[in-house]
């Protein structure tokens, strides 16, 4: 119809894609690898300086390092590498709750540079032989889980039978 302009729309912006690899790279710098101790090859980030407040210190790191596990659910990774992420995070956090070997096990475990190691592996997709290494890690943590739930009942009813004779 003359006279009626028509209706002009802005372009379509592409959905937000997240965190990018530099930014997760750079997470990953900051928790794990920003700090380096002169004259040695000892880098460390803020996650064992953080660490260092009891409790609250490995619960805020833990939870930033899930900014990288968020990251690769969003990219659609195979569940059993989330898993490892996920059990990185796990032994991170929970052995960095110790008071002083767990900051010092904070400096060797850098679970926030491993999990976007495993981000970084799948750019050009999904592998078998990258899943298979997954599935192979994760059974091997579930075994010494195992072994260490198994090994003190061992013990003990050794201890009993031992002491009985």
């Amino acid at each position: 119809m003359p006279g009626i302009e028509p209706e002009i729309l802005p372009p379509r912006r592409p959905p937000a894609r997240g965190l990018t690899d530099e930014q997760l790279d750079h997470l990953a710098g900051v928790l794990d690898d920003i700090f380096h101790i002169p004259g040695t090859k000892i880098r460390f980030g803020l996650d064992p300086i953080v660490g260092l407040v009891p409790g609250l210190g490995d619960i805020i790191s833990g939870l930033l390092s899930f900014l990288i596990v968020f990251a690769a659910w969003q990219r659609g990774l195979p569940r059993v590498t989330m898993m490892r992420m996920v059990a990185n995070i796990g032994i991170d956090t929970l052995v960095g709750t110790i008071p002083i070997v767990g900051d010092f096990f904070d400096m060797i475990w850098k679970s926030n540079r491993m999990n976007y190691n495993l981000l970084a592996r799948y750019r050009g997709g999904t592998r078998k032989g990258l899943v298979a290494r997954d599935w192979l890690f994760f059974l091997l943590l579930l075994g010494c889980a195992a072994a260490l739930v198994v090994l003190p009942i061992v013990l003990i009813v050794a201890g009993f039978h031992w002491l009985r004779q």
